[in-house]
């Protein structure tokens, strides 16, 4: 009986196209809708905390955020010393300047780090090496390039023992001593465009140090970084007032991000899912005249001894394939647009595979919430009437 009824559903659907595609263009907006936004906010939040998770989440940042000049290079020590669970603390200034290599130009941020802050973040050489502490300590002007802005300045290659001229206000010389692997990065996000020198250099060479910019802890193993977060709060809370710094873990932001992210797509998911109700009231109206214009079908079919569980049946088949099918074509719709936009913004696409079962889900009960008062009303005409309809 399904089979038949199944075999029937086809059947008028391809006898009346205009109708069905009309009835169809609803439930396909709305499910296409639901899949593009939530496969592209999966993609986006995957994006963002794919770039944090470049850093490692065993981070901790402080960032100084008032006036107090406790804030400096040598204050570092004392998280150690009063925070259990750091492995590491380094600092870092940072301003916008300008590195050029014959006519090679390029606009980029420059760091003025301590040499072990290679050691809190998660960087990867390619080439060379890292600056060591005697750099820091007798200002060497020394630099380590990130992956693009190495490719920018040496398009051919070997940056490693090359000069770059670094200029604010005056162009000075400095040695590349290593080149960052493309996948680096830090709490911070990518540091593909980013320039690394010494701290001490950057002060006395690039721009006067008034205060550091940041603290990047590194946390020990078997300490997570929102404890350990939590306990830097604390010892600052004792020698600074709450406005003068700003304390997050990698993982903090990790969560964060999710969870806005998270209810934003879900947001807007349900607003395009109000399209899937006036699809699926447009498919209740397609089935009200297909009653009307089957009465006389309906009268023989109930006279040949057709039940009216029978007819409701036939026609409640109808109506979820008939969503079912623009649920599948919705789907695909989804898909293609994800794909496209992701592709135009450089996204990688990452499909949510909760939206097309929800879609599927969705669709089926529409179909079976709409086409339920016009299987009812075929299968209470009288059989009589039904044969006498013209």
């Amino acid at each position: 009986m399904f089979l038949e009824n199944l075999k029937l559903a086809f059947g008028n659907m391809f006898t009346n196209k205009m109708r069905t595609l009309l009835s169809l263009l609803g439930i396909v907006i709305g499910v296409g809708s639901v899949v593009t936004i939530m496969n592209l906010g999966e993609s986006v939040k995957k994006s963002i905390t794919d770039s944090m998770n470049i850093g490692g989440v065993d981070e901790v940042v402080v960032m100084p955020t008032g006036s107090n000049t406790i804030f400096s290079e040598e204050f570092a020590y004392s998280f150690s010393d009063n925070v259990i669970g750091i492995e590491s603390v380094s600092t870092y200034v940072s301003t916008s300047a300008t590195l050029r290599n014959g006519q090679e130009t390029k606009s980029a941020q420059v760091y003025g780090v301590t040499s072990n802050y290679f050691d809190s973040s998660s960087t990867e050489l390619l080439y060379g090496d890292y600056f060591t502490r005697e750099s820091n300590l007798q200002r060497e002007q020394v630099v380590v390039l990130g992956y693009d802005l190495a490719q920018d300045l040496f398009p051919g290659g070997g940056a490693v023992g090359s000069y770059v001229s670094i200029f604010r206000s005056q162009a000075k010389q400095y040695r590349v001593v290593g080149v960052l692997d493309d996948s680096s990065g830090s709490i911070s996000g990518n540091t593909n465009n980013y320039a690394f020198i010494p701290f001490n250099t950057f002060d006395q060479r690039l721009k006067k140090v008034s205060a550091v910019s940041q603290y990047t802890i590194k946390v020990q193993e078997g300490f997570t970084a929102t404890n350990v977060a939590e306990d830097v709060k604390s010892y600052l809370s004792t020698v600074a007032s709450s406005n003068d710094f700003y304390v997050s873990s990698a993982q903090e932001l990790v969560d964060m991000t999710e969870s806005v992210t998270g209810y934003l797509t879900t947001f807007l998911a349900a607003i395009a899912a109000i399209s899937l109700l006036v699809g699926g009231i447009g498919i209740m109206n397609i089935m009200l005249v297909t009653v009307v214009e089957r009465t006389s079908e309906i009268g023989i079919r109930k006279a040949l001894g057709a039940t009216p569980k029978t007819i409701k049946a036939q026609f409640l088949v109808e109506a979820t394939v008939l969503s079912l099918f623009g649920g599948v074509i919705g789907i695909l719709f989804g898909v293609l647009i994800s794909y496209i936009v992701a592709y135009a913004v450089g996204w990688t696409l990452y499909f949510s595979i909760w939206a097309i079962v929800l879609s599927l889900g969705f669709s089926s009960a529409v179909g079976i919430f709409f086409g339920w008062y016009p299987a009812a009303k075929a299968a209470a005409l009288d059989p009589i009437e039904a044969l006498a309809y013209e």
